[in-house]
This record gives C-alpha cells, sequence and structure tokens, in this order.
C-alpha cells in the first residue's frame, strides 16, 4: 500500500511540473541592428588600410609623450581598479562553474537527547537491549562523522547558462578596460598637446611684453616732444599690465596641466619633460579610418555591449528556466553511534543514504515572474545600448574627419592671417613715427597681433589632438 502511495506522489508531482511548464513566459524577440554605412562620406580614401590597428608607441612619435603613457599604464589609478573589476568578474566565472560540479564536505558532531519515557520513542528506547542484559542508556548520546554530499543536475542546462552568461560578463569587462586604456592614451595625449600649446602660447605672450614695453617708451618720447599726449601713454601701459596678467594666468593653466597629467599618471606634481621647441613644427599625422563595418570589431565599447547583451539573453533563459523542475541529489556515508566506544565499531555503526529530489514551483510565483520580467527588460536594453555604442561610434569618426579637415583649412588661413599682421606691427610703426598714423592704430595692431598667434597655436593643438581623438573614436590605443 504504502509502495502505491508514494507511485502517486510522484506521478503528482511530475504532473505539476508539467504543467507548470506549460505557463513558461516567453522572452521579447529583439533582434539587434548592427548595419552601418558602408563608408565613411567624408573620407578621401575607402579602403581596409586602418591606423586603429597600428600600436600606440607606433602611433605616437614624442619619445617624451611615449615615456608619459608608459608611466601612466603602470601607475593610474582608474585602469588599476579596472583590472581589479576584471579579477572579480574572473572569480565569478569560478563561482558559477563550482555549481556545475557536486558539493562534498565532511561533517562532525556530538550531542546528547533525553526524552519522556511515555513517548513511543521513550518506551522503545527502554524496552530495548543493546546487548542481553543491557539496556538503552538513558539519557542516550549521539555521535557522527561523516562525508555529505549534494548535486543539483543541471537538467535544462540552466547551471551551464549561467557561467557562460558570466563568462560573457568577464568578457565584457576586458573591453570595459581596454576602452580605460584607450581613454586614458588618448587624455595623457591631449595633456601633453594642451602642455605643449600653452608653453608656446606663454612664449609669445612674453615677446609681446617686450614689443609693447619697447613701444611704451617710444610713446613716452613721442609724449615729451608733444606729439601725443597722456592718454596715449595710459592706453599703452594699460594694455602692458593687461599682457603681463594673461602671463601669470597662463602660467596658472600651465601648472594645472601639469597636475592633470601627473594625476593620469598616478604620481605628485612635477615637471613634466617635454621638448617645447618643437610644437609648431608638429605636423598632425595622417589618419586611414578603413571602412564603418571595421568599428565592430575594433571599438572596445561597441565589443564590452555585444558581450553585456549575449549576457543578458542568457540571463532571460536562466529565469525562464527556474519555473522548471530541478532535480537533485544528496548523499551521505559516515558512523554514528551513542557511545565513543561503539563509534568505530563495523558495520553496525556504518549509515549511509541517497536521495533525488524533484521540486517545482506551483503557487505563488510572482517573485520568479518578477526575475523574469527583470532579466527580459535588461536584455531590451542591452540591445538598445548595443545599437548605441553602434551608432555613437560612427558619428564620433565622422565629426572627427569633419573637424581634421575645417582645421586643417583653418590653420592656412590662420596663419597667412599672423604673417600679414606681423607685416603690419613694422607698419604701422613707421606710419606712427612719421605721424601718418595715430597711437590707436598701433596699439590695435599690436593687439591683433597677440590675438592671431595665440589662435594660431591654440588651432594648432585642436589640429594635434583631433588626430588622437580619431585614433581613440576607430578603437586604435589598446592593443
Amino acid at each position: 500500500m504504502a509502495s502505491q502511495t508514494n507511485k502517486y506522489w510522484v506521478v503528482g508531482v511530475l504532473l505539476s511540473a508539467a504543467m507548470t511548464g506549460c505557463k513558461v513566459p516567453k522572452a521579447t524577440q529583439i533582434q539587434e541592428n548592427k548595419q552601418v554605412p558602408q563608408e565613411f562620406a567624408e573620407a578621401l580614401a575607402q579602403d581596409t588600410t586602418n591606423s586603429a590597428n597600428m600600436k600606440w608607441r607606433d602611433f605616437f612619435s614624442d619619445p617624451n609623450l611615449v615615456a608619459l603613457i608608459d608611466t601612466a599604464l603602470k601607475n593610474n589609478q582608474e585602469l588599476n581598479v579596472t583590472l581589479q573589476e576584471l579579477a572579480i568578474a574572473k572569480n565569478d566565472i569560478l563561482l558559477r562553474k563550482g555549481a556545475l560540479k557536486p558539493s562534498v564536505g565532511l561533517r562532525a558532531g556530538g550531542g546528547v537527547e533525553k526524552v519522556g519515557r511515555y513517548t513511543s520513542q521513550g518506551a522503545g528506547d527502554a524496552s530495548t537491549e543493546i546487548a542481553p542484559g543491557k539496556e538503552m542508556p538513558d539519557p542516550l548520546g549521539d555521535l557522527k562523522i561523516g562525508a555529505y554530499a549534494s548535486w543539483e543536475i543541471d537538467v535544462w542546462k540552466k547551471l551551464k547558462d549561467s557561467e557562460q552568461a558570466a563568462l560573457n560578463r568577464y568578457l565584457a569587462t576586458v573591453e570595459g578596460k581596454n576602452f580605460v586604456l584607450s581613454s586614458l592614451i588618448a587624455e595623457v595625449a591631449r595633456s601633453y598637446y594642451e602642455l605643449l600649446a600653452l608653453d608656446n602660447q606663454l612664449t609669445i605672450i612674453k615677446q609681446n611684453i617686450e614689443l609693447q614695453d619697447n613701444a611704451l617708451e617710444v610713446i613716452k618720447l613721442q609724449k615729451q616732444a608733444a606729439r601725443v599726449t597722456e592718454l596715449a601713454v595710459q592706453k599703452f601701459q594699460a594694455e602692458v599690465l593687461k599682457t603681463k596678467g594673461m602671463e601669470f594666468e597662463t602660467r596658472q593653466q600651465i601648472k594645472e596641466t601639469e597636475n592633470r597629467i601627473n594625476f593620469l599618471l598616478g604620481r605628485f606634481p612635477q615637471e613634466i619633460k617635454r621638448d617645447k621647441s618643437s610644437f609648431v613644427d608638429m605636423v598632425p599625422a595622417k589618419v586611414q579610418t578603413g571602412i564603418p563595418s571595421q568599428l565592430l570589431s575594433n571599438r572596445p565599447d561597441i565589443r564590452e555591449a555585444e558581450y553585456e547583451l549575449a549576457a543578458a539573453k542568457l540571463d532571460v533563459q536562466i529565469a525562464r528556466k527556474e519555473f522548471y523542475p530541478s532535480l537533485e541529489i544528496s548523499a551521505a556515508l559516515g558512523l554514528q553511534a551513542f557511545k565513543p566506544s561503539y563509534l568505530f565499531k563495523m558495520p553496525e555503526s556504518m549509515l549511509y543514504n541517497i536521495i533525488g529530489e524533484l521540486a517545482a514551483p506551483l503557487l505563488n510565483k510572482n517573485g520568479l515572474k518578477a526575475e523574469f520580467n527583470t532579466a527580459n527588460s535588461k536584455q531590451i536594453q542591452a540591445v538598445y545600448n548595443y545599437e548605441k555604442a553602434i551608432l555613437n561610434a560612427y558619428l564620433e569618426v565622422s565629426t572627427q574627419l569633419s573637424n581634421i579637415e575645417n582645421l586643417g583649412k583653418s590653420y592656412d588661413f590662420k596663419t597667412k592671417e599672423v604673417e600679414v599682421l606681423n607685416n603690419s606691427v613694422t607698419v604701422s610703426d613707421d606710419l606712427f613715427k612719421s605721424a601718418r598714423a595715430d597711437y590707436m592704430e598701433v596699439l590695435m595692431t599690436q593687439r591683433d597681433v597677440l590675438d592671431s598667434k595665440l589662435e594660431l597655436i591654440e588651432t594648432k593643438k585642436q589640429q594635434l589632438n583631433a588626430v588622437v581623438n580619431i585614433y581613440k573614436d576607430l578603437g586604435g590605443g589598446w592593443k
């Protein structure tokens, strides 16, 4: 009769599990869009040659900049934090992989129990003899030592999916580290070029101060000769003071930029080694963009989003499989006795068991539904994030290509502007000395020359930074 009851119980569990499986929710199916234009409209040449495949040591030719990047890659705190995140993600793989294997452990314990005489156990113990003429002890001791194991059979590949999801998140973390690496290299390069630009602007300001001081002396002599008034002297003196104020503003910017570089390098303030005289002669490197589809494999942020999407899809499958019945096997093997002298008496003290358990959720599945809906929504988010990463990558490259072209034209015009204004300084001085120009024309000419030279340096910096940006935007710097 008991055997027949057990059969009915097993059949009931299996039927309930089957019914549960019929009500498993379906995941939202969204196919991500990986399509990108076949070419960059702004690119002059269309082939697969891509500067992103160049190692950063080959891309940057300035040895001082290379040395700074080397130091940053060793000491930068943000990069080191990312490396620890990598270690954490790797440990999660081991954790998920361990869930696929049986859990085995050793256990030992002891205790004592006193039961009531007028209970089934107490009455049974009182009427039981261990040996002829030897009653069961009261209170009753309990000593155990043995090995215990449990193992969830991965019938639905749920645990295997969980391991694969952890692997995908680890790979996403690797790509995240590569993105941090690429961004760090680009930031060091941009800050380095900004520092060189400020150095050259400071030199121009100093030269202009000297020029203005000489002009001020001329104006003072002209005043003594009654050719100009005190107003002209005051105007020129104010201009000299203004330019001297710019000198110290620029010095402060240099200090801030040096400290920013030192922060990226993970070290306390110190002078940044650089060649200040080479900046004006620097020629921005020519960048080969390749074709847009290469962004999918070269950009670490796109690859990171792709792995996150793969993990999110697996999370949905895992959440669905939580509705299925689970099968767990547990077993134990050891020794048990109520007295130490009997503990190792074989086979009387031996204990063992093996149990198979099939469990399925029947009622109150709101928790499982909530987990599934959350995983499903995160999957949809991951699709949009992936598509956004692709779109953003293409637009960044397109923007920088246009920027490089326009900056090149702008630099040519500003170079000619500086040449013209340099000549106009000599002309204005000569005209002033011959009384054919007033002091305001001399003053404005000197101001225009200073502004145009500073703008030329700024444009040169923007050109160099645009090349750094497009190198990063194409996916360069981390290989």
